[in-house]
């Protein structure tokens, strides 16, 4: 469904995301968007466990 991004895509993405936020924000936002991927992450391993370990229990 998706596509992977190439590196023309990643640089117009950040170049926009410069344009849009500035420069001081950036870091901010990188740590946000990190931190976000991150609790997703855990979030899905989390439900793969409950869910393996319901069907084992029922």
């Amino acid at each position: 469904m998706f596509r992977q991004f190439g590196w023309l895509e990643v640089l117009l993405i950040l170049l926009i995301a410069l344009l849009i936020f500035g420069p001081s924000k950036l870091p901010q936002l990188g740590k946000a968007i990190a931190r976000t991927i991150r609790e997703f992450r855990k979030a899905m391993a989390g439900e793969d466990e409950e869910s393996k370990s319901g069907e084992e229990k029922g």
